[in-house]
């Protein structure tokens, strides 16, 4: 079903504010990932990271950089949508690591280096709105596209006129410790899919989606061309920490016939980089592809381009697919350049343009087994 649409997206990344700079970077096949230049705390060795710029990330003035990340982020994806605030009734739901304790309640305010870890803050990122509802959601790094899912549910009840996905993710010791006690984190730069990958990079930003119903949207005139035609969220895994190809595929197949889509025009994948999560997602891919007759199928990957931004991965994934299917060209993946042999595949190192395309699915997978695909269709 193609009822509910993406009328706004918001990001803030290490290309710098705005869904704009994003795009040209990822067409570009450029890396914006180095050396930190401000997170120095253990266990950080001098990865490289992906860091929001000073000069073009909106710094806040004393406050958690979390929480005006995502506030940026929703700002732009509300201009997108052509509002100037969010409507009565409108539902947001916040992504993020753990839930920050309301003021009052009897509990230690936590210090700046948790500020960063948990939240982002609803007061800070939503201001003084009584009559917004919100809610907040940890499902891994899986979080940003589980609420999508959500979200659409929410408005397909008529729960709310209009619902914002919000999140944000900053380079911290807590997330950075949680990667690197697993062995994830690269030595050298995050090459999805390539044969010599070493591990992911991790990442900082926000970003923010606005959802609605395509009655709702044309009521007030937007031009919505993006649905949200299929959803599938499954909590299931083999391990803890390891991607699973027959859930991967699953979850896959349950977003396509939910959407009612029997083939894809591209896929935005998860991949971080890993030996293993990389390798489980391609044979789910293949398989998948395989289902569809499809033979060559183009899947790309965000993360070699701006690493790894945890809870919110999904925003930029989302985007990705998005510009996609707008503009008819498949982004090439940032640092790959000795792909993975595939069957069914295409693993861009180049733009690669893909005509008349009008679907495209978006993976997003976290520890614990929280497995999550989206399907869009160019209306």
């Amino acid at each position: 079903m193609s009822d509910i649409v993406i009328s706004g997206l918001g990001l803030v990344t290490p290309f710098g504010r705005g869904v704009e700079p994003y795009w040209r970077g990822l067409l570009g096949g450029r890396s914006a990932l180095g050396p930190a230049r401000r997170f120095t705390e253990p266990p950080y060795r001098g990865e490289p990271v992906g860091e929001v710029p000073r000069a073009a990330g909106p710094e806040p003035d004393g406050g958690p950089r979390k929480s005006a990340y995502a506030r940026a982020a929703l700002g732009e994806a509300l201009h997108a949508a052509g509002l100037d605030r969010l409507p009565d009734g409108a539902v947001v739901i916040l992504v993020g690591q753990a839930v920050l304790p309301p003021p009052g309640d009897g509990r230690a305010l936590p210090g700046a280096d948790e500020r960063e870890f948990m939240g982002p803050d609803p007061a800070e990122v939503l201001g003084v709105r009584p009559d917004l509802r919100h809610v907040h959601l940890s499902h891994a790094c899986a979080s940003a596209v589980f609420a999508v899912g959500y979200a659409r549910e929410l408005l397909r009840a008529g729960a709310a006129p209009v619902a914002a996905v919000v999140g944000s993710s900053v380079l911290n010791r807590y997330e950075y410790a949680s990667m690197d006690v697993v062995r994830a984190v690269g030595r050298t730069a995050a090459r999805p899919f390539d044969v010599e990958r070493a591990g992911i990079s991790l990442g900082e930003g926000g970003g923010a989606v606005v959802l609605e119903s395509a009655g709702h949207a044309r009521a007030r005139g937007a031009a919505a061309d993006l649905a949200v035609a299929g959803a599938a969220c499954r909590v299931a895994g083999a391990k803890a920490a390891a991607s699973d190809t027959d859930r991967i595929a699953a979850c896959m197949r349950d977003a396509l016939a939910d959407a009612s889509v029997h083939g894809l025009d591209h896929v935005h994948a998860h991949a971080t980089g890993t030996g293993q999560g990389d390798a489980a997602e391609l044979a789910a891919v293949e398989a998948v592809a395989a289902d569809c007759g499809a033979r060559a199928l183009p899947v790309s990957s965000h993360k070699g381009a701006i690493g790894h931004l945890l809870h919110i991965s999904g925003a930029p994934a989302i985007a990705a697919a998005a510009g996609m299917l707008r503009g008819g060209i498949v982004p090439p993946t940032a640092g790959l350049t000795n792909p993975e042999p595939t069957d069914r595949l295409v693993l861009p190192t180049v733009p690669m343009e893909v005509a008349g395309a009008r679907t495209a699915a978006v993976n997003s997978f976290g520890f614990g087994g929280n497995n999550a695909s989206l399907v869009l269709l160019r209306r």
